[in-house]
């Protein structure tokens, strides 16, 4: 080996410069980010959808069911009178007394399920959550 051999500098990357290679690298990371947030708000709006939808449909049900209940209600009053000769006032109040423990008791039930509802987008974050850890590392 001669000394002008030993002595080169060293050849740049055969892709570009290193500025080059980390200005590609901060826009690769731009996108990835763009993107995270595109899909995070696909999803949300997924989600709202799904859940209007439902509210719309259980809204009518609950109108429905509340009409039939009322029915149901009074003539299960008026059979307490009629069969068992309850005084008025006691059948209402016995048919009322049973329907409040009934409603109680759903609502709490409710309440139980809505506090394991998670309404965050899962997917979008545990993917971003793996990125942000890739490109820490």
């Amino acid at each position: 080996m001669t000394e002008t051999e030993t002595r080169t500098p060293p050849e740049a990357p055969p892709n570009g410069t290193v500025t080059q290679l980390v200005s590609g690298i901060v826009s690769d990371a731009q996108t990835l980010l763009r993107q995270q947030a595109e899909m995070l708000k696909a999803e949300v709006k997924e989600d709202f959808r799904r859940s209007k939808r439902a509210a719309e449909y259980g809204a009518v049900g609950i109108v429905c069911a509340t009409v039939g209940v009322l029915g149901l209600i009074t003539a299960l009053a008026y059979v307490l009178h009629e069969q068992f000769q309850f005084a008025m006032w006691a059948s209402w109040g016995i048919v009322g007394g049973v329907f409040t423990i009934v409603g109680v008791a759903l609502g709490v039930f409710s309440y139980i399920l809505l506090e394991r509802f998670n309404p965050l987008p899962d997917k979008t974050f545990n993917a971003l959550k793996e990125n942000i850890s890739w490109t820490t590392k």
